[in-house]
């Protein structure tokens, strides 16, 4: 107190105030963690500290940084303990001090007390009390002790085996397994790595992955199974000198078959017919070229493109794999009006399933754009004359659109007989004449080949007066009697026309050129007497003809029927004798029997039936008259009768059975003697000549009508036929380009018979193979009906036949030859789709690689073709006459494979417009063994840790080689492999760590790797380097360490810089690099005031040190060791600084203002003086004296003490000094 109060009394009173406020912030602070009275604290509220798992007993943990309270009071006995944190008792604290400062060591316990494990806690919170023994001092910290990890597990696979089964096709590097292990280790003691227990070729295992990959071809039939044993080992094992395996697993890897080929779908769409009950919109067929399973196909599937579920796939057809696309259910096309794009895939019964490529299908909606094939009308109607003859154009029936194989055809029917069809063009003609058919309507029913299309055509005939009318008779007979009244009707006539209205309206009349008692009605044919009759004077049968006339156009049809009357005749005349008044003698003695004399009478009704009988003269029986013949004879004797003499008047008649003549006398006289021959003599009555005069009138009337009947009638009868005129050509030319309707040549030809008889109708009969002509059937004027096309046709031979239309009808025919000339209406056209070649890429420049060739139907001109290439290209070229290609400028697969060049063939017309054709010429270059392998990169550079495991891919080497076949088959070498330490596989390129390396023996390694082509007869290769940079693996197992956590030193402060203070040491039990200790100054106090030598450990001075500034200093020495991952350990230092006398003492202000009373006693004391020195070994030894300013001697000093008393004289005199200076001096003894 007696310091604080001379403090205060030499200084002004803030002073003291801030005293005062530190010592209640003191108070008020001690009851903090951490914290405790003013100046007793730890040096941080928490410490980061750390130990190994499984460390041995009495193990102290570390720290960067100084754990534990400053002494301000070097006497304080300060004592640590864990008051939480530690339940489990693993730790202990303890109580170091060094100089001014008072440490925190925490160790682990010993005795039976549990083993740290990371595993199970890896850190623990403590908080520990530091106290001072004697004292109500108390300060509290954390530190959190980070338990570190220590090697002391192993890895384990899960699970152990593992089984994959990959095809034999699998490319190299593919990775096709994976292994796994876990390490519960943490860091570089939880790494470990996988590799095989023996050498396997095929495949390699990454180190720290554990994905196997195939470094090797597979061949299932060499081998279809691989067992491998993969090792997962510690890193540390190798590190801690220990080898042994930790972990084993098993992959056995199956090789299978490939399934190479991918299933791949054809799609033929199909437009269903509308009536189909189950319309199939599409027929797919899936092949697969596989074999077995791996070939056969599983399914067929809709994979998109129906949403609403409406399609599915029938398997079914001729073939296996054929399916058709049909509908589920009726299908919404008002919803897809453009139809549906169904997306198909297959997939096969391999292992693994291949998928084929979708394929997509358009269903096309049948209602819209769609263009089925059928005939442009439903139904045709036509009319044609029914004059017409074969060969007349009837209709052409098209299908629409029309196949290319279309063959139309006539439906069998009753009226497919009189029509034929052209089956390509569909052209209709009249097979027979239509005009001898009673039909006014014909129907035809056209199909197609396959008959699921059908038209009718409806044939009119229109009526044409093409019929004579025809008597119901073929002729007609009456009998009238010639005394029939003039007007009787002796019969009627009657004839029909089939023809319609005028055509077909009759007249009659009687064609006669002789007067007849007849006449005939015009209208109804009646046929009726105009005079009277007599059967003896006229003819007694007329034969005549009755004309029948219709009243068509362009002229009348007529026909004519033979009329027989026979007039029946009448008795109407008695018959007349020609002789009368008979006289005549005969003997007595005259025969019986014998003929006596002979009448004779005439009846012109009925010569042949006069009867003649004795009507008187004959009572006594002696004549008899023949009654047929009219000869009279004896019947009986006269002699026997006695009669000598005498006479006999015999009246005589003769009758026609109705009438009887007048009687004739017959007087016959007897007489005896002889008597003559003639004795008879009768009275001539011309009845004969009468009768003959009669006749020869009635003779010359029929001759008359026997020379009508003889008469021909020249307008009638058809005497000519049609003939050709002169003109007609034997041929005529046409250009094919010919529009349709052109007319070509009119036909002349002429019939001299009138009416009917000379109508001349053309037609053509034969030859319009393709039904290109057309001859108008009245003028004969020949047109272009269809299109020509010389190139399929260029003559044709046309039978022009004429007809007339007489009865019977009459022909004549001619044939004409039509010439189709050119015309440019053909393009070009290569005899290939396409065309393609093969040649080597190193053919010189100009070898003919193909010779294109095309062809134009036309003639001339019309038909050469010119040559082109349109495709920009410098290294082919065509002649532009033989279409030869070849090659231009150099060839280099390598920089492309193939070409497709587009050549133009170009016909030469000199008029109209040029034609031409495009084709695809597609080059294909075959290698040639002309590039070297080159290395993907030049050349490699790789970093390898050394303690990879032997066997392990350290790198994939990579080459291209655009070669085809065996000259891009490439094969690895080492040129050097540095004494069997790498090796290469020869087909992947995949260099392997043969033997371990080692960091510390050799860095670098620089591996020249060749690669080598299979080519012939010459083989190409290269050569690339793999630097390979081996990487140092922390092999750094021990941490330096110092024998003790704290070492003191000193030097005085007036050393020089680089004074030696003191020198640390620390050991390391590692090796190498490993075991080589750097030292460092990183932290304290006398950061930057010393200096260490990172090699020796030495502790020097930096600058210039100062004991009265600072009177010692905590240096925080690193020992760091020089491995991949250093490790190091520090100790603490304490440098005290030794007291040199190099400081003047000093007063504690450098001016005093004491005051003293005047007339004050002597030795009254005036003030106390304060000094001190810096040095601390002078502050006991100093000395006071004043110096000046008391010159009176008015105040003295103690020399010891400092005190300043009022001395002897008295200095109540103001005037003598009311204000004195005195100067002190403050020294050392």
């Amino acid at each position: 107190m007696d310091i604080i109060m001379g403090y205060c009394v030499g200084t002004r009173p803030p002073s003291c105030l801030i005293l005062l406020l530190l010592k209640l912030l003191a108070t008020l602070s001690q009851g903090l963690p951490g914290t405790g009275p003013l100046g007793f604290h730890f040096t941080h509220s928490i410490y980061n500290a750390t130990v190994y798992e499984n460390s041995a007993a009495r193990t102290y943990v570390n720290s960067q940084s100084r754990m534990g309270i400053t002494l301000i009071d070097l006497s304080w006995d300060i004592k640590y303990r864990i008051v939480s944190g530690d339940e489990e008792g693993f730790f202990k604290a303890e109580e170091v001090i060094i100089a001014d400062f008072c440490f925190l060591r925490i160790r682990t316990k010993g005795g039976n007390s549990a083993i740290l494990n990371r595993e199970i806690q890896d850190n623990y919170l403590l908080i520990v009390k530091g106290s001072v023994r004697g004292e109500d001092l108390e300060a509290w910290t954390k530190v959190s002790i980070q338990v570190l990890d220590m090697n002391d597990l192993r890895p384990l696979f899960s699970p152990t085996t593992y089984s994959v089964t990959i095809a034999e096709n699998t490319p190299l590097r593919t990775s096709v397994a994976q292994v796994t292990a876990t390490d519960a280790d943490i860091g570089s003691n939880g790494e470990f790595y996988y590799y095989f227990k023996n050498k396997v070729e095929l495949f390699s295992v990454h180190p720290t992955s554990g994905v196997i990959s195939l470094s090797g071809r597979l061949n299932y039939d060499e081998k279809s199974r691989y067992d491998l044993e993969i090792l997962a080992v510690d890193r540390g094992m190798k590190l801690y000198g220990n080898n042994g395996v930790s972990s084993t697993a098993k992959l056995y890897v199956h090789v299978e078959r490939v399934n190479e080929h991918a299933p791949a779908l054809h799609v033929v769409a199909h437009v269903p017919f509308s009536l189909d009950t189950e319309p199939v919109y599409a027929v797919v067929t899936a092949d697969d070229l596989d074999e077995g399973a791996n070939g056969e196909i599983e399914s067929v599937s809709i994979v998109a493109g129906d949403p609403l579920d409406q399609f599915f796939l029938a398997k079914e057809g001729k073939w296996v794999n054929e399916y058709r696309i049909k509908e589920k259910k009726p299908v919404d096309w008002e919803s897809f009006p453009y139809g549906y794009n169904l997306t198909l895939q297959a997939k096969d019964k391999g292992s693994p399933q291949k998928f084929s490529a979708v394929k997509i299908v358009h269903i096309a909606n049948p209602k819209r754009d769609t263009v089925p094939v059928r005939f442009e009308k439903e139904a045709y109607e036509v009319s044609i004359s029914e004059f017409s003859p074969p060969g007349v154009v009837v209709a052409i029936v098209k299908l629409s659109p029309e196949p290319l194989d279309v063959e139309y055809r006539l439906s069998p029917g009753e009226d497919a007989q009189y029509f034929k069809i052209n089956p390509q063009s569909g052209l209709i003609v009249t097979a027979q004449p239509l005009n001898t058919i009673k039909k006014e309507v014909y129907k035809l029913g056209v199909t197609n080949k396959e008959g699921d299309l059908k038209t009718q055509v409806t044939i009119s005939i229109e009526d044409a007066n093409d019929h004579t009318p025809e008597f119901q008779q073929p002729l007609y007979e009456a009998f009238v009697n010639e005394s029939v009244p003039v007007g009787t009707s002796v019969l009627t006539v009657s004839a029909s026309d089939k023809d319609k209205g005028e055509n077909g309206y009759i007249t009659y009349s009687i064609a006669s050129l002789n007067v007849l008692p007849f006449a005939i009605n015009q209208f109804t044919g009646v046929i009726s007497t105009t005079e009277e009759l007599d059967f003896e004077s006229s003819p007694e049968t007329y034969r005549f003809v009755v004309r029948a006339s219709d009243w068509g156009s362009p002229y009348r049809h007529e026909s004519e029927v033979n009329v027989t009357i026979r007039v029946g005749n009448v008795n109407d005349n008695s018959p007349l004798f020609e002789k009368v008044a008979c006289q005549g003698v005969i003997s007595y003695d005259f025969p019986v029997g014998g003929h006596i004399t002979a009448v004779s009478a005439i009846d012109i009704d009925e010569l042949e039936l006069v009867k003649y009988k004795i009507i008187s003269g004959n009572e006594l029986g002696f004549f008899y008259l023949n009654p047929d013949s009219g000869v009279l004879q004896l019947k009986k004797s006269l002699m026997n009768a006695g009669i000598k003499n005498g006479n006999f008047a015999l009246r005589i008649t003769a009758t026609d059975g109705e009438n009887l003549a007048d009687p004739m006398s017959v007087n016959i006289s007897v007489l005896h003697g002889k008597v003559s021959s003639k004795s008879f003599s009768c009275r001539e009555t011309r009845v004969a000549q009468k009768l003959a005069e009669k006749l020869l009138i009635k003779a010359k009337a029929n001759g008359k009508l026997n020379l009508e009947d003889g008469f021909l009638d020249f307008y009638s009868v058809n005497r000519q036929g049609p003939h050709f005129d002169k003109s007609f050509p034997s041929d005529v030319a046409v250009k094919e380009n010919l529009p349709v309707g052109a007319n070509i040549l009119k036909i002349k030809a002429y019939d001299s018979d009138s009416g009917f008889n000379g109508k001349v109708l053309f037609t053509i009969s034969d030859g319009n193979v393709d039904s290109c002509f057309n001859i108008d059937m009245e003028t004969g004027q020949l047109q272009v009906l269809m299109p020509m096309d010389r190139e399929h046709r260029d003559l044709y031979l046309l039978n022009i036949t004429i007809y007339d239309l007489g009865n019977p009808q009459k022909s004549s025919w001619r044939l004409l030859t039509i010439n189709v000339e050119d015309a440019n209406d053909n393009s070009p056209v290569f005899l290939q789709d396409s065309y393609s070649v093969n040649i080597l890429e190193s053919s010189s420049i100009g070898t003919e690689i193909i010779q294109v060739e095309a062809r134009d139907k036309d003639l001339g001109s019309n038909g050469e073709v010119t040559y082109s290439v349109l495709t920009d290209t410098q290294q082919f070229a065509i002649n532009s006459s033989t279409g030869i290609v070849y090659i231009a400028d150099q060839l280099d697969r390598e920089s492309k494979a193939n070409y497709s060049l587009k050549i133009e063939a170009r016909d030469k017309a000199e008029s109209g417009q040029q034609l031409f054709s495009v084709v695809t010429l597609k080059v294909f270059l075959d290698d040639v063994n002309d590039c070297s392998p080159a290395f993907i990169p030049s050349s490699y550079s790789v970093k390898v840790l050394e303690d990879l495991p032997v066997g392990t891919v350290i790198a994939w080497l990579e080459t291209h080689d655009p070669d085809l076949g065996l000259g891009g088959q490439v094969r690895y070498s080492l040129v050097n492999d540095y004494n069997g330490r790498f090796e290469i596989d020869k087909a992947s390129g995949a260099i392997r760590l043969s033997r371990e390396l080692d960091y510390e023996k050799q860095q670098f390694y620089n591996l020249t790797v060749r690669a080598k082509d299979k080519g012939r007869p010459v083989s190409l290769s290269s050569v690339s380097f793999v630097e390979v940079e081996v990487v140092d693996v922390n092999e750094n197992l021990h941490t330096p360490y110092f024998p003790d956590f704290a070492v003191v030193g000193s030097v005085k402060e007036n050393s020089r810089i680089g004074t030696s203070v003191l020198q640390v040491t620390a050991h390391d039990e590692d090796s190498g690099r490993d075991g080589e200790i750097q030292y460092s100054i990183r932290d304290g106090s006398g950061l930057g005031r010393f200096n260490i030598d990172d090699e020796s450990g030495v502790v020097s001075t930096a600058d210039i040190l100062d004991r009265e500034t600072t009177g010692s200093y905590w240096l925080t020495v690193y020992a760091t060791d020089r491995g991949v991952v250093p490790l190091y350990s520090t100790i603490e230092v304490y440098i005290e600084i030794e007291d040199v006398n190099d400081n003047a003492p000093l007063t504690s202000e450098p001016i005093y203002y004491p005051v003293v009373m005047e007339n004050s006693p002597k030795d009254v004391s005036v003030i106390q003086i304060q000094a001190e020195d810096p040095d601390s070994s002078s502050n006991e030894k100093l000395t006071y004296r004043i110096t000046s300013g008391n010159p009176q001697n008015f105040f003295a000093i103690n020399i010891k003490t400092a005190r300043c008393l009022k001395s002897t004289i008295s200095v109540g005199d103001e005037k003598n000094c009311d204000q004195c200076a005195l100067n002190s001096c403050v020294g050392t003894m």
